[in-house]
């Protein structure tokens, strides 16, 4: 086997199943035996797509999704993509190709202290210099992003540790030319003397099967602390995010504990979803205003950070109960009642099988008021959709899609205003079917997400909604869904503007500059890569053109280029 060899059968022993790239000489190994392995190596157009894509697949299955990119600039693109991916909690593996061992700091094509750029980024970052260490480091690697708080982690290794013995070893003697001379031969002798050193003990790995990870339980006094808490509760709150569902095979057991408390709750981020689409235990409006009132209030899976108003908002007077895989998160803002160091998932179900069997029935009338409020939020919303509108509304289109999309459906979400009108108003279908950017809020990882969701669930309706100018960023994926056939619908929400930045800069600031773009033919664009463009101008073509779209969708990609108008749906939503 040679190095890139050793990386696949690592990959192969560890379920990874997808490889997501952009080729590059440095890294060609990696994909050559990947595709013999039986690993789907999925090409993309972009390295932000490729490491996008990889954070989905980590995200949908808790398996580290896995991206391989070239040297330098191949690296470098992928910057953003890994910030994202760190800050969202996603496991995730970054295979770096890079310069020539003995080439390193001599002016090789794209030498770049890669390292030192990479590891503010990353949970974990590991060079590889011998053939040897290649498996090994890259087991520990696997281990690193799924441990604790999981993240992504980069593995560098050089071109000449991939490619076969005599190849590296013709390129390196090549280097060193012809030269007869007494300084000549010294350096031919320190080229075979290292690459011996590299190449030595380079036969023999043979990959090990993945070690269990710690599930993170928690400790039973904690469990015995909260217990007692809502045993005494008569308006308990509980709100869960995307780290509650890391563990993607323990999702239906986690959904069944949330039933067995059932305490009034609240999904976020990854966990949306994760109760299906209409479970009456669930709202989706007026979280603040429950948040207020509560008396006691358990957050599970992340922190009192700006999606929680800092925890600024909740009612002063009530016990609060924070869990997480980070110490640092469960007291950041707001100091806890409890703070229970745990992974989230794990402690619902541990909490479940402690709290009494009818122990909801204390805050009967509580849920039923909160239900009764998002009832009336979602009447609210039927009536906005009916609002004349010079194009499409986009509260009409949203729930155009919310009646047609597939029960089991993956929901993409990448852009700012429109994409916020619609995460609001759908209805995630199942658990590990919605990807948002998370707390990083990136714009571009539209395309990338889809490519992942796509590899990972062939069968399945995938779902992206861009805003128009986020669409702007990965657009050029389409061909990558186009050559693989992937079932995507992408739906772009065209209003010629950065319409999030525009409401709030033009009230405050009385200009648009820099916000203005063009009603483009994203349409004809989306021909142009391969897949099949529709274009929705008025809200009474919504139900043919979506069906249409559906149709469609089951050969390949397929956009929709829909002309929205302008709403007050979204005023006041800037985010700091």
């Amino acid at each position: 086997m040679n190095g890139g060899d050793i990386v696949a059968s690592v990959l192969e022993t560890q379920g990874v199943r997808q490889l997501f790239t952009l080729c590059g000489g440095h890294i060609s190994p990696i994909l050559v035996g990947s595709k013999r392995r039986g690993i789907d190596v999925v090409d993309c157009r972009d390295e932000a797509s490729a490491a996008f894509a990889a954070d989905a697949v980590g995200r949908m299955t808790g398996v580290p999704g896995v991206c391989a990119v070239t040297a330098g600039p191949g690296l470098t693109n992928t910057l953003t993509a890994v910030e994202n991916a760190k800050l969202a909690q996603t496991p995730m593996i970054v295979l770096g190709g890079a310069t020539a061992t003995i080439l390193r700091g001599r002016g090789a094509l794209q030498d770049i202290d890669q390292m030192a750029l990479m590891k503010p980024a990353v949970k974990a970052a590991f060079a590889v210099d011998r053939v040897r260490h290649i498996g090994p480091v890259l087991e520990k690697a696997f281990r690193t992003a799924l441990e604790g708080v999981q993240g992504p982690v980069f593995v560098e290794i050089p071109v000449d540790l991939l490619y076969d013995e005599h190849i590296a070893r013709d390129w390196a003697m090549k280097e060193t030319g012809a030269n007869t001379s007494w300084m000549g031969k010294a350096v031919q002798l320190y080229v075979r003397q290292h690459l011996f050193r590299v190449f030595r003990d380079k036969d023999g790995f043979q990959p090990s099967v993945p070690p269990a990870i710690d599930p993170m339980s928690a400790a039973d006094a904690d469990l015995d602390k909260v217990k007692e808490l809502l045993v005494g509760a008569e308006r308990p709150v509980l709100v869960v995010g995307s780290q509650a569902v890391a563990r993607g095979h323990e999702v239906l057991a986690i959904a069944d504990a949330i039933r067995a408390l059932g305490v009034p709750t609240w999904l976020a981020g990854g966990a949306r979803g994760l109760l299906g689409r209409r479970d009456p235990l669930q709202n989706r409006h007026h979280r603040g205003k429950a948040l207020k009132k509560a008396d006691v209030v358990i957050v599970v899976g992340f922190p009192f950070d700006f999606r929680l108003s800092y925890g600024m908002k909740i009612n002063p007077a009530a016990k609060i109960v924070t869990v997480n895989r980070c110490k640092a998160d469960l007291r950041k803002n707001r100091m806890p009642t409890v703070g229970v160091h745990a992974d989230g998932g794990r402690f619902l179900q541990q909490l479940s099988k402690r709290v009494p069997a009818g122990t909801a029935s204390r805050w009967l009338g509580w849920a039923q008021l909160l239900s009764a409020d998002d009832a009336a939020r979602d009447a609210e919303i039927e009536a906005m959709a009916a609002e004349p509108n010079e194009y499409v509304h986009p509260v009409d289109l949203a729930l155009g899609v919310e009646e047609r999309m597939a029960d089991d459906a993956v929901i993409v979400v990448d852009g700012g205003d429109f994409v916020a009108t619609m995460a609001y108003v759908l209805r995630p279908r199942a658990p590990l079917a919605w990807l948002d950017p998370g707390v990083f809020g990136t714009l571009g990882v539209g395309g990338g997400f889809a490519v992942g969701a796509s590899s990972l669930r062939k069968d399945r309706e995938v779902w992206v909604f861009w805003g128009d100018g986020a669409s702007a960023y990965s657009l050029a994926e389409l061909d990558t869904m186009a050559r693989h056939g992937m079932r995507v619908i992408a739906v772009i929400g065209n209003d010629g503007s950065w319409q999030q930045i525009a409401r709030d800069q033009v009230t405050l600031l009385g200009d648009d500059v820099g916000t203005v773009l063009v009603r483009n033919d994203y349409h004809t664009v989306a021909e142009g890569y391969g897949a099949k463009g529709l274009l929705l101008q008025h809200s009474s073509e919504i139900a043919s053109v979506l069906d249409r779209a559906r149709e469609l969708s089951r050969t390949g990609p397929v956009v929709i280029n829909c002309w929205i108008g302008k709403t007050a749906f979204r005023e006041g939503s800037i985010s700091i």
